[in-house]
């Protein structure tokens, strides 16, 4: 099933403060290099620890709460969802970069870069 760039929802104490209209999420591991004399000229390694993070961008909304957008250095619930809303994944993760720009009679638009800070998980329901 193809998932819809519009399926990630940003939370703040729970409650839904942005849905977003694209999305790059990007997860990594570092390496350990295991190198040793018996390894001849190949280098081996094994997987060390993981990190994702989220650039995202959405459109800012009439009535929206600035300062809940503004707010870098804060911790978020950020969810991705497949096209039907179900199979949610989520995340804690810190605002690292806020951008918000507007131009006289256009909308306003946010781009978001967030920090994950622990695993993405399928939560309980």
């Amino acid at each position: 099933m193809a998932q819809l760039g519009n399926n990630i929802l940003v939370f703040l104490n729970g409650t839904a403060i942005a849905g977003t209209k694209s999305n790059e999420i990007q997860t990594d591991c570092e390496m350990i290099e295991i190198t040793n004399m018996t390894s001849a000229q190949w280098r081996q390694f094994i997987a060390g620890r993981k990190q994702w993070t989220v650039s995202t961008g959405f459109l800012v909304l009439a009535g929206a709460d600035i300062t809940k957008l503004l707010t870098v250095g804060t911790t978020y619930t950020l969810q991705f969802r497949d096209r039907a809303g179900s199979n949610i994944i989520e995340g804690q993760a810190i605002l690292k970069t806020c951008k918000i720009s507007a131009t006289r009679d256009n909308l306003a638009t946010g781009s978001f870069s967030f920090q994950g800070t622990g695993e993405l998980d399928v939560p309980q329901q």
